[in-house]
């Protein structure tokens, strides 16, 4: 699973490649008489260490290559960031494999019931995780009919490594919160590509029939956009075309023109995975970042950090830069992190008269190492409720995955962009 996860994470957006494989990696383990529970963690933090080893493997190194290119500095190549994330991912999926049975907790009793008598020869047991656009975020049970809204039926809530069997109505629910459901045959068809449930799995889940034709389509334009967009970054090719930048926003561009043009995926699918509250936390971020630089208040943060480190040169000031926005990462979320940490880390580069990039490049791997909370990523978040971790799993596991990323990034990244 690790490898070849975490190979897949490096150029396909890292929520639905949890949502694809958690099903399916609770059904063999249940198969196997395994607990899940060893198994969805892992998945996680495997989609986390993968999406650090290329630019487009997670938003975050999107969000700091912007940053980047709005300062004036060269941004990222593709497999730039490779260059330390692969050392990152290896150490970790070895941790992760070595160290995932010890200290991941035995599958938990599930109150629900999977033998639960059903209402009814058609119902059956569906988990559905909400996403952010489920109307009844922030609302109870009570506030909110769900079967109402829905046709089916609440047995249980999981919110925050915590699950609810009785009082359902008084239960608030929030996004990446999984539900457990008593549903009838039409549930998953009619709600399986709504952007309300992020992910919807009744444990047999139907493998859809797509033609070969469209399969190796989806494959060309992926490897067509990958391809592009890193030839495109050579000095030769600029050369060649000094009126087109041919970098990534241009390739995604055509790749998603293409797509929608051949109808290779329904309309729903386009939107499914955007979350708007991430997307404006984001927006708020940059401004945040923006006023933080125009106000002055980046460069006294980057003074305090210079004067605590001044003895210990700028490795000492990498390291302040990456716990600082680790942090943020683990009660924020990793974007938001990003574009708060970098404002502090120019400032810092800036008055130290140094290089930015190695910061920049601290900043990517630091805002991306949320192993030990649930809070800081999304898929955390959704692995959390099916596997039905409590908070301490993850400090548990994660705390010393973030320690490994944290000595990799200050030992190789000065080595390969220097000061």
């Amino acid at each position: 699973m690790l490898p070849s996860i975490a190979f897949i994470s490096a150029f396909l957006n890292n929520t639905p490649v949890v949502v694809i494989f958690a099903p399916i990696i609770k059904r063999w383990a249940q198969t196997v008489n395994l607990p899940a529970t060893k198994f969805l963690i892992p998945l996680s933090f495997v989609t986390i260490l993968g999406g650090i080893c290329t630019l487009i493997g997670t938003s975050t190194n999107l969000v700091v290559h912007g940053m980047i290119l709005e300062a004036g500095y060269e941004g990222f190549s593709m497999f730039e960031l490779g260059k330390v994330g692969i050392f990152i991912a290896l150490a970790g999926m070895i941790y992760l494999f070595l160290f995932s049975g010890k200290l991941l907790p035995d599958v938990r009793n599930d109150k629900s019931g999977e033998d639960e008598e059903e209402p009814g020869a058609n119902f059956h047991r569906v988990e559905a995780v909400l996403g952010s656009r489920f109307p009844g975020i922030n609302k109870t049970l009570g506030e909110f009919n769900f079967t109402r809204h829905y046709g089916a039926i609440v047995k249980e809530v999981r919110s925050g490594g915590q699950h609810y069997t009785k009082e359902l109505n008084k239960v608030v629910l929030h996004e990446g919160d999984t539900l457990i459901l008593l549903a009838d045959d039409s549930f998953i068809p009619t709600w399986g590509e709504s952007s309300v449930f992020i992910l919807l799995a009744n444990g047999n889940e139907p493998t859809e029939n797509v033609s070969k034709k469209r399969r190796l389509l989806a494959l060309g334009l992926l490897v067509f956009m990958i391809t592009g967009a890193t030839v495109g970054e050579l000095p030769a090719i600029k050369a060649m075309f000094p009126n087109i930048q041919l970098d990534m926003f241009f390739f995604v561009c055509i790749t998603t023109i293409i797509m929608a043009w051949t109808k290779l995926f329904p309309p729903k699918k386009y939107t499914k995975y955007i979350s708007w509250d991430i997307l404006i936390t984001i927006a708020c971020a940059f401004a945040i970042s923006k006023a933080m630089d125009n106000s002055g208040f980046a460069a006294m943060i980057a003074r305090h950090i210079i004067d605590m480190a001044d003895s210990f040169g700028p490795h000492a000031l990498l390291a302040v830069i990456f716990v600082i926005t680790n942090i943020f990462t683990e009660l924020i979320t990793n974007n938001a992190a990003a574009a708060l940490g970098f404002p502090i880390a120019l400032s810092v580069a800036n008055q130290l008269g140094v290089d930015p990039m190695p910061f920049f490049v601290v900043i990517c791997m630091a805002a991306s190492a949320s192993f030990s909370s649930p809070i800081g990523y999304q898929t955390n978040l959704i692995v959390q409720g099916i596997g039905n971790y409590k908070f301490t799993d993850f400090v548990k596991i994660g705390l010393p995955l973030n320690i490994i990323a944290f000595l990799i990034s200050i030992f190789i990244i000065p080595l390969i962009w220097k000061f």
